[in-house]
């Protein structure tokens, strides 16, 4: 198991990306603990791509997501199906890309200092478990390579 990540700070959004993903799996050889795993990703995003939160809501219910592993401020413990952007991400069951939170109807500012935010649904057996919550301090920080990337990074999860 890797203990230490290897960061690139002066690279591309794409190159930090595919410097991660080696590593997150590196992280997760041979470990089958959803929450471990959970855990090791957050923390890698947030140190390997610097963002400001980043993190996972769990489905506790059939209408309510409940905090997970995270890296960041602290955060709302529990969301709504269908409320904000993760609440809807899980209603919808699609990735969300919301440029200025500001803008979206019904954000839930759990932290006034993000701007804006991609969400993607955490899928196991083709049946929503979850998303991956993660915001910027910046405007307009997130576009279709976070979601690829993202995306390659969830479909490592055992």
């Amino acid at each position: 198991m890797a203990e230490d990540l290897t960061l690139l700070k002066e690279a591309s959004k794409e190159e930090k990306y595919q410097s991660l993903i080696p590593q997150i799996e590196g992280l997760m050889y041979g470990e089958k603990n959803l929450v471990a795993n959970l855990a090791n990703i957050s923390a890698a995003l947030k140190e390997g791509m610097d963002f400001f939160w980043v993190g996972f809501y769990l489905v506790d219910s059939e209408d309510e997501l409940v905090l997970g592993p995270f890296q960041g401020p602290v955060a709302c413990t529990r969301i709504r199906k269908g409320k904000g952007v993760c609440g809807t991400t899980w209603e919808k069951e699609e990735v969300l890309i919301v440029p200025n939170v500001d803008e979206f109807p019904g954000h839930i500012a759990c932290a006034s200092a993000s701007k804006s935010e991609i969400v993607l649904p955490l899928r196991k057996d083709g049946e929503v478990i979850g998303v991956l919550d993660v915001d910027s301090d910046q405007l307009n920080d997130f576009d279709h390579t976070d979601q690829q990337y993202l995306q390659q990074i969830l479909d490592l999860l055992p």
